[in-house]
């Protein structure tokens, strides 16, 4: 017979409490997970009401990992950041087969493997969803995270802990030596199932509410709420497919840590297959681009990844993105419509973007109004005009764009596009540089569209990431006059705080919000994000970071970049092209750049560059360069090593250089450093400094 909780001791209470946790949690993975339910409804729900009880006479004895936490935690006002101890890095996207082979051929060429020889690849459905990371601590579940920039993500701890298949403690398996991480980083794709997203938006619609435009704008709005009870009431569910951190790794190989996440009660896409050639991964990939629509779930491609983790951890990464994994993007959905206008935009370095301005129509479960027409020469090309019938379709699933036009179905009176030669928004000239396709308005910082697109990069997430200051309140402050810079943006309280409080829409509280995010970035931003902010031409996220870390501070970036070698120097730095160099050197030879730069150098801290957290080896910092044919290793593996312990690897040697790694017939290189008296060390040498 059941006690009655009243009559329960405290070390019954904490005995069944646990109970209860671990048999609600074989409950959930049996229903969540492996779709087969081992009690009714009415029996599980007693279940729940019974700890539910339990709890509330015994308040001190809730666990970490008890069922009533599934239920959802009060509103917060915000979101508190969580850095990613490894990063949390985005795929490069490929959209055919020729694409595949040609993935597969780097990496092998990377590996120095012959073309004949055949490598292991898991290959996985590309979930249409949002990126979480579960941190767990002697397998307790501690925190949760988005993707966010890659760096730092949202803290959703509470709402990730509402979604039933994320175990809140990880099980052992059946094997009596099988042991559970000290630390691991479970990463993987919150998701809501097509029938979940039909019923949401029944719900939706009945309660005269936002309707959700797919399910994965629904996945995504439900997890980041700020009242997790709100995430609890609406049915998400997860595959689990990655590792961040882990300590102990005890898996060699990818599929085999997919195997280990199921025995910890995670579940993972019933679909991934593991393929040993190259034939294997395209016949994958073309049978379930058959299967996608039956599919209870929305997916926008497959992923693959090389499976074996020694050859992941020998190709390493680039940019933000790994050598080891792609993602196969599925063909663009398309859809016919009337283009009804051509209009241009301004960007905020002068590029003039025509944008057609269609017909509402549904591509892909997708309404779209409006799409790029890149440049000048593809109107000319594809002879796109006003009035035309043309074939839209999302590339990438994402980014509208025109394919053809309808010509039979073309209007009698139709004319040619004729691209401006003036700027729209300020009426300077509107010019071809070179050779390049794109064709730019000259007013510069004159131009107010190139102002306001330039305010907006600037506080954007991944540069200041200013809240508050969304793309409507930029156009808003500047047409009011009170901000036509950054100078002005970051001294917008000592200006305009009373106007903004007597403004419509604005109170004393939304203001405060405002000032205080404004103050924040005051108080100091990145130096990569501030490189990033100042909007060089063609310097994004990659780049810019890549600047911080061989310059580390703002004043030894702008003394450098001012200098007379600036593009020299640019140029030696490995991911920088001639091209970007120009560009860079550009931006801080104008006068206006420069005196804006000074201002808000005296009004803001812009905090040197803190490279990732690393083992500061005898390589860390030092410049290399490499000659010869390395006998272990290919080149680009070497180099790839070498940038990995924190070296800079450089194509010249100069005075700068610490060492010149020599390989087998050495060139030129090796008689410069001899000159120079660089130091020159053999490829085992170079190893063994890579190993301390």
């Amino acid at each position: 017979m059941i006690k009655r909780v009243e009559d329960l001791t405290i070390d019954e209470a904490k005995e069944e409490l646990a109970s209860l946790a671990n048999r609600i949690a074989e409950l959930d993975v049996a229903y969540y997970r492996d779709d087969a339910p081992l009690l009714d409804d009415a029996e599980y729900d007693a279940l729940k009401r019974r700890n539910q009880e339990i709890e509330q006479n015994f308040p001190a004895l809730i666990r970490a990992d008890s069922p009533s936490l599934r239920v959802g935690a009060p509103i917060a006002t915000d979101f508190n950041k969580i850095t990613h101890t490894v990063p949390m890095l985005s795929l490069e996207d490929i959209f055919s087969d020729e694409d595949v082979v040609a993935f597969l051929a780097k990496v092998k060429r990377f590996l120095g493997m012959a073309d004949s020889e055949d490598i292991e690849v898991v290959a996985e459905p590309k979930i249409d969803g949002l990126s979480f990371s579960a941190v767990y601590r002697n397998g307790q579940l501690v925190s949760g995270a988005t993707r966010g920039d890659g760096t730092t993500g949202e803290d959703i701890t509470a709402n990730l802990k509402t979604i039933r298949q994320v175990p809140l403690s990880l099980r052992k398996g059946t094997d009596l030596f099988e042991t559970v991480p000290d630390l691991i980083d479970i990463r993987g794709e919150v998701y809501m199932a097509k029938e979940d997203f039909f019923e949401l938006n029944r719900m939706q619609e009945e309660a005269h509410k936002k309707i959700f435009a797919n399910p994965r704008n629904a996945a995504a709005g439900s997890l980041r709420q700020l009242d997790a009870q709100v995430t609890a009431e609406r049915r998400l569910s997860i595959f689990a497919y990655a590792c961040g951190e882990a300590d102990p790794i005890t898996w060699k190989t990818h599929y085999d840590y997919l195997q280990q996440l199921k025995k910890w009660g995670f579940p993972v896409n019933p679909e991934i297959k593991l393929c040993h050639n190259i034939k294997e991964m395209l016949d994958f990939f073309h049978q379930i681009t058959e299967k996608r629509s039956s599919l209870p779930y929305d997916i926008d491609g497959v992923v693959y990844k090389v499976n074996s983790l020694e050859l992941q951890n020998r190709l390493g990464f680039i940019a933000r993105s790994p050598r080891w994994a792609i993602a196969h993007k599925f063909p663009a959905e398309q859809a016919i419509t009337r283009l009804n206008h051509i209009r241009i935009q301004v960007g905020r370095t002068g590029a003039l973007t025509p944008v057609a301005d269609l017909e509402p129509v549904n591509v892909g479960g997708v309404i779209v109004r409006h799409a790029t027409l890149h440049n000048a020469d593809e109107i000319m090309r594809k002879d796109i005009r006003e009035g035309d019938m043309v074939v839209v379709q999302r590339a990438g699933d994402v980014i509208p764009q025109i394919v053809r036009v309808l010509p039979e179905k073309r209007l009698p009176d139709s004319k040619p596009y004729v691209f401006p030669s003036v700027c729209p928004v300020c009426g300077s000239r509107a010019v071809r540089e070179g050779d390049d396709a794109v064709i730019y308005c000259t007013g510069e910082l004159f131009c107010p569209a190139q102002q306001i697109e330039a305010l907006k990069h600037f506080v954007s997430k991944d540069a200041l990431d200013i809240e508050g200051l969304g793309n409507k309140n930029i156009e808003l402050f500047f047409e009011k006059g009170w901000i036509k810079n950054a100078v002005d943006l970051m001294n917008f309280k000592a200006n305009h705080e009373l106007e903004l409080i007597g403004l419509d829409g604005w109170g004393l509280k939304s203001a405060h919000n405002l000032f205080e995010a404004i103050e924040k970035a005051r108080q100091g931003v990145p130096l990569e994000r501030f490189i990033y902010a100042i909007g060089i031409r063609e310097v994004g996220e990659a780049t810019a970071r890549l600047l911080a870390h061989n310059y580390h501070s703002w004043q030894a970036f702008r003394s450098a970049m001012e200098s007379a070698e600036a593009y020299e120097q640019l140029t030696h730095i490995e991911g920088i092209g001639p091209v970007m160099a120009q560009f860079i050197t550009d931006f801080f030879q104008e006068e206006h750049n420069r005196i804006l730069l000074t201002q808000l150098e005296n009004i803001m801290k812009i905090k040197d560059y803190v490279a990732p957290i690393q083992k500061q080896g005898p390589l860390f910092g030092k410049h290399i360069v490499f000659t010869g044919t390395l006998e272990t290793m290919t080149r680009p593996e070497a180099k790839a090593k070498a940038q990995a312990a924190g070296a800079k690897v450089i194509s010249s040697v100069s005075a700068k250089t610490d060492y010149v790694v020599v390989g087998a017939n050495p060139g030129s290189k090796q008689t410069e450093a001899e000159k120079l008296n660089i130091m020159q060390i053999s490829e085992k040498e170079f190893k063994q400094m890579l190993d301390v």
